[in-house]
């Protein structure tokens, strides 16, 4: 019979109380438990004492017996010293879904296509600037050319 340190829910609607229960892991989340070793009040402050209460030598004994805490009480047992906790990896969790990484791709690209225009439009404006120096300097050339007429 498999056994696990777990939580079990306890009080009013969105005021949660758990206590931390012994039980078959076939058992559901409320239902039939063998032992109570502790509770846990999420509503009290991170820093009040009252937050996590622990019965530390039941905790002993049933981990002594094999079973094996859930990852909340584990967090719990570790604060306590009494299990080695570990947080958990997930490196699948936090990348993006097949959508996002389509999206991430075409905002890329579009991002590629302005920054090529922005260049093309800098260069046609440079382009078009040497063409006007040029012609405003053959038409200065052509003014010194051309004979001065003499109006009276």
């Amino acid at each position: 019979m498999a056994i696990k340190l777990r939580l079990a829910r306890h009080g009013a609607k969105k005021r949660p109380f758990y206590r931390i229960v012994v039980a078959d892991v076939r058992s559901p989340r409320d239902g039939r438990f063998i032992d109570i070793v502790g509770r846990y009040n999420p509503m009290l402050p991170k820093d009040s004492e009252d937050r996590v209460q622990l019965d530390i030598e039941k905790c002993k004994e049933w981990l002594g017996k094999g079973a094996r805490p859930t990852e909340r009480v584990a967090r719990f047992l570790g604060a306590a010293g009494l299990w080695e906790w570990k947080a958990g990896s997930n490196p699948n969790k936090g990348k993006p879904g097949a959508k996002a990484l389509q999206l991430i791709e075409e905002k890329k690209e579009k991002e590629e296509a302005r920054k090529a225009a922005e260049e093309e439009a800098k260069q046609a404006a440079k382009e078009a600037a040497e063409v006007a120096a040029a012609a405003a300097a053959a038409a200065e050339a052509e003014a010194k050319a051309a004979p001065k007429s003499e109006e009276e």
